[in-house]
């Protein structure tokens, strides 16, 4: 008879978790939004799929309000990966070099996100305007579309302000690293 073997050492991860940046509004906020969004999608797709499968009919506006939870869910996303420093980037750029070098990339590519974010605040709150003014209303449903544009705007300002907090302390760090050295 042979005997149990031991448990396994716990392996420590290659990748350290990371925590997140001292942030003045709680990342928590974006990351429950896109647990509520992902659950109500999911609900709604799976209750579409039963009364396809059981009536062969289908709920016209589930396509609608899927895509709009689907933008929704992805700017909440966007928010928290560029505070959590996780959105998509060329890491041989971004993560090689002097530390001086890297603060310098890290502040051109959170400048530029910035610029991008700021302009679609600017451009989304001329499309709801739009649709205010001339009443457009949805093809399945029949509501006002701003309805569902008034979130473009909320989230790409939303985006714009962690930016700016993320470039802050991007900033702080390099200030702090520039007295360390004196």
């Amino acid at each position: 008879m042979s005997r149990p073997e031991a448990p396994a050492e716990p392996v420590e991860p290659i990748i350290p978790p990371e925590s997140d940046p001292a942030v003045k509004v709680p990342l928590a906020i974006e990351d429950w939004l896109a647990v509520i969004l992902l659950a109500a999608l999911a609900i709604i797709t799976f209750l579409n799929v039963l009364v396809r499968y059981f009536t062969d009919q289908s709920f016209a506006w589930t396509e609608e309000i899927s895509v709009f939870l689907l933008i929704v869910l992805t700017m909440a996303g966007g928010s928290v990966a560029f505070v959590r420093n996780h959105h998509i980037r060329i890491e041989i750029l971004a993560d090689s070099g002097s530390p001086r070098r890297q603060r310098i990339m890290a502040l051109i590519s959170n400048g530029c996100v910035l610029a991008f974010f700021l302009l679609l605040t600017v451009l989304s709150v001329k499309l709801v305007a739009d649709e205010y003014i001339y009443e457009e209303t949805s093809p399945a449903i029949g509501v006002p579309t701003w309805w569902y544009s008034i979130w473009l705007p909320v989230m790409a300002a939303a985006i714009s302000l962690r930016t700016i907090g993320t470039l802050r302390r991007i900033a702080k760090s390099g200030r702090a690293a520039g007295q360390g050295q004196q």
